[in-house]
């Protein structure tokens, strides 16, 4: 790119300012998400002790009322609205200022979000939907934990759309060139988003919801575990994908160089939409229903997802070395001792990325048929999740928020608070690895996961997982006693960032977005509707003969359950 071009493109690209009501709209969403966290977090300290008999819940307080709010809070609530307070943040700086439409339909959205949360968090808590964050058939919750849950997703596409027209708007006013890449990234996330909520929509609107409020008396459990992991499996990248932004988009500003390779990010985010959406069935290895044919498809489409993942990581080390070599490292691997290693913003994204590395070949012995017979159900599946999404995703949120927050309340990122950072991160991987440890060694030694405390009546096998070190309880528990703790020095650096002093002209903290070069990118790869249209091939092959032969030979169903 010549120099003309390049400050054509910066000019179009980044704005100089996010405006003081699109700070507002972003940093009100990041509080919700960390209000969330609080709690959250709080109850999975309870879980880690209550399945090592350590402590024992008043009779007001049952183990799955805290596990589903634990995940719901966490894994729902605390991640969507980061995301968004993140995406509202970078589409503002990037496209320009909201307009007052986008900015009122992004409240819209907002509010309806946090309605259905309210309403959630009220079943939760008074003990009428203790069927964990997956709630599956046939178990049965209040009729309006299930609303709730159809208000969130409503409140989510309300604001996505808002972002989505914000886009387009800009797209009008610049024919013929390409978006930003924070822009294209935030849009393909969105799309993905929209098109597996399609999942949960259904079943929650025209299967529990009926069963819940006594319309219809039996409810299709095959059909509703089909549409839920539709749903299920690309949630999973619907965190992942703004934390790829990051690693993208933020890291290499840290480091002091452009991104790697444009168009490579850009077909990395289209493989995603295109393979995390038709691979639900790896998590019906075991579910009978499903011919094994398509479980054989879905499990393929799913190694297909590993693709743009090794693009990612090949892009980043890229820019670790070249970031390096400019700053004159020698040798093979002399590089890697130039990164900046005190800045916690990047250590924390490194970190994140280096967690994901064992998370992702965990993930592919999940979706491996015969090795997925020895894992499924057991507490190995556990710690697979939190190494992919309480290690990978958590710390790159926690990274972002160390210069966000910041950055939206116009606070500087005290000296203090970046002590207590580095910290964090340290005793956040501690704890993580600890606890995600002793998680896959129990589940290999059979251990099963969703269960308070038990011996199973002295069984041999049973007593194994209280012996040793990391097959051990305890183990979880002491790297769940740290997750905790780091949790709340967080919380404790996000308050320092949010009534902090105003800052000096000196201590202004920067949005670090990363220069990137479109001029050799094919517009091709901006051409939505050829990629949406993929995708919906993609789909409809991978789900609509299962899903005819699971409404054909449905029988009479199974009534809902209510075990608490």
């Amino acid at each position: 790119m010549n120099t003309e071009t390049a400050l054509r493109y910066q000019k179009l690209t980044i704005t100089d300012i996010v405006t003081k009501p699109d700070r507002k709209l972003a940093l009100t969403n990041i509080n919700i998400a960390y209000a969330a966290f609080l709690v959250g977090t709080l109850c999975g300290l309870l879980q880690v002790f209550i399945r090592n008999d350590a402590i024992q819940l008043p009779a007001w307080l049952d183990y799955y009322q805290i596990l589903t709010a634990h995940g719901v809070l966490l894994a729902l609530v605390f991640t969507t609205y980061f995301i968004f307070g993140f995406f509202y943040t970078g589409m503002s700086k990037t496209l320009g200022s909201f307009s007052d439409n986008v900015r009122m339909t992004s409240w819209i959205g907002f509010f309806v979000m946090t309605l259905g949360t309210i309403i959630t968090v009220i079943m939760i808590v008074s003990g009428e939907a203790s069927v964990l964050y997956t709630f599956y058939a046939p178990l049965q919750a209040n009729g309006f934990f299930y609303i709730g849950l159809a208000f969130v997703v409503v409140g989510t596409w309300i604001s996505g759309f808002a972002l989505i027209g914000h886009y387009v708007s800009w797209k009008k006013r610049h024919k013929g060139s390409l978006s930003p890449l924070f822009a294209f990234m935030t849009v393909t996330t969105l799309i993905l988003w929209i098109i597996a909520c399609l999942g949960v929509v259904a079943t929650v609107l025209f299967q529990f919801i009926p069963l819940a409020f006594g319309w219809v008396d039996t409810i299709n459990v095959g059909l509703s575990r089909t549409l839920f992991w539709y749903f299920g499996h690309p949630l999973v990248y619907f965190w992942l994908l703004p934390a790829y932004m990051a690693w993208y988009l933020i890291v290499p500003k840290l480091l002091g160089v452009n991104v790697f390779s444009d168009s490579l990010a850009r077909l990395a985010f289209i493989l995603f939409l295109l393979f995390s959406i038709p691979v639900g069935f790896h998590h019906q290895a075991v579910d009978p229903g499903i011919d094994h044919f398509w479980k054989f498809l879905q499990t393929v489409l799913t190694f297909m997802v590993i693709i743009p993942s090794l693009m990612t990581a090949f892009s980043m080390f890229a820019v670790f070395e070249i970031s390096g070599r400019e700053k004159k490292g020698k040798g093979l691997f002399g590089w890697f001792t130039k990164l900046p290693w005190r800045d916690v913003r990047f250590l924390s994204l490194f970190l994140a990325m280096l967690f994901f590395i064992p998370g992702g070949i965990g993930g592919i012995i999940n979706a491996s048929f015969q090795l997925n017979e020895v894992v499924h159900n057991t507490l190995w599946v556990v710690g697979h999740f939190h190494i992919t999404v309480g290690a990978p995703v958590a710390m790159t949120f926690y990274g972002l928020t160390f210069w966000l927050v910041p950055y939206l309340t116009g606070r500087p990122f005290s000296r203090l608070a970046k002590k207590l950072a580095l910290i964090q991160v340290i005793t956040w991987s501690l704890g993580m690895f600890l606890m995600s440890t002793a998680q896959h060694v129990l589940g290999l030694l059979g251990a099963p996961r969703r269960t308070a405390f038990t011996e199973y009546g002295g069984h041999e096998a049973a007593l194994t997982w209280f012996d040793g070190i990391f097959s051990n309880h305890v183990t979880m528990a002491v790297g769940g006693t740290i997750l905790f703790l780091s949790a709340m020095l967080l919380i404790v650096i996000v308050v320092i960032s949010l009534v902090g002093p105003k800052a000096t002209e000196e201590e202004i903290v920067e949005f670090p977005l990363a220069e990137s070069d479109p001029s050799s990118t094919p517009k091709l790869l901006e051409k939505w509707w050829v990629w949406i249209g993929i995708a919906a091939f993609l789909i409809i092959a991978a789900y609509a003969i299962p899903i005819a032969e699971l409404l054909h030979h449905m029988e009479s169903g199974s009534r809902g359950f209510r075990t608490w």
